[in-house]
């Protein structure tokens, strides 16, 4: 088990002994807290080189990327299990896994029951969820300066900051080979997954077996448009905006003016070059998810 004790603005931490006392049956169970960045794919490599092949993640959407990175690096057939600490546990709610029920994720990680999803890859790392460009990473980056919300709130708070103030960014799609043109965006997200943003529904019929990703393009506009769209957002009737292009494919290749910053799975991340290739990977991990 991996425990990522700061997320959730430290309220990981409170999950250690109640987590461990409902997996107590687990044979073989061992764990290790995370101190610093990058921790938990060390802890996971260290945990599939002595040969655990089940490895339960207790934090949010990033703590279960970093440990998903891991596994699949590795090229081992082992399993990810979810247990929701952190800010916004994004993934669990696309898979059903309860977010504030310890003894329902415990029973889940103790039945084995596993479901192979696909991940997306993006320069030299994998995402489980969603990658995004443009506002969405404005929002996170302003999140950090706020220590009094979590969760949908945060994001919510973030993005009404953010939604006058945000300039917009151009960009040159294509979609498996296909060009969509030059286009002005507010925000770009590649998901893999149905949920963002602490509970958005970024992209409703999204996936997480087909093969593909869902890209959901969001027309630069005026703020009380933005306004408007952000409304639809939150009730996920967005696409029937004609601010909204929604395009599924296997790939994609963005090519920006500059490196563009971005997230994955709601870590921050500098692009290493202005030309940047997103590709589906199918059904490559397996994660632990309630019984059918």
């Amino acid at each position: 088990m991996v425990f990522n004790p700061h997320s959730g603005k430290g309220r990981g931490a409170r999950f250690v002994e109640p987590v461990l006392a409902a997996l107590a049956p687990a044979p073989s169970l061992e764990h290790a807290l995370t101190t610093a960045p990058g921790d938990e794919a060390r802890l996971t490599e260290a945990a599939l080189a002595r040969g655990f092949r089940k490895i339960v993640a207790v934090g949010g959407d990033g703590t279960w990327s970093n440990v998903g990175n891991a596994i699949l690096r590795s090229g081992l057939p082992a399993s990810l299990g979810l247990v929701p600490g952190g800010t916004g546990c994004d993934l669990a709610k696309s898979l059903g896994i309860p977010g504030r029920d310890i003894g329902a994720c415990a029973r889940i990680i103790l039945g084995g029951h596993t479901r192979a999803i696909d991940v997306g890859r993006i320069e030299d790392h994998y995402f489980l969820n969603i990658a995004g460009f443009g506002y969405d990473v404005a929002v996170i980056e302003d999140s950090w300066s706020v220590g009094y919300l979590e969760g949908a709130p945060l994001y919510l708070y973030c993005a009404l900051r953010q939604i006058g103030s945000f300039r917009g960014f151009p960009v040159d799609l294509e979609a498996d080979g296909a060009p969509l043109g030059r286009q002005e965006l507010l925000m770009l997200i590649l998901a893999n997954a149905r949920v963002f943003g602490g509970g958005f529904q970024i992209a409703p019929r999204a996936e997480l077996e087909d093969g593909r990703l869902d890209a959901m393009a969001f027309r630069n506009m005026g703020v009380f448009a933005r306004l408007g769209i952000m409304a639809r957002l939150l009730r996920g009737t967005h696409e029937q905006s004609r601010e909204v292009t929604a395009t599924r494919a296997r790939s994609f290749r963005l090519r920006f003016d500059r490196p563009p910053t971005y997230e994955t799975d709601g870590e921050w991340n500098r692009a290493k070059g202005a030309d940047i290739q997103v590709d589906t990977v199918p059904r490559a991990l397996p994660i632990l998810v309630p019984g059918p």
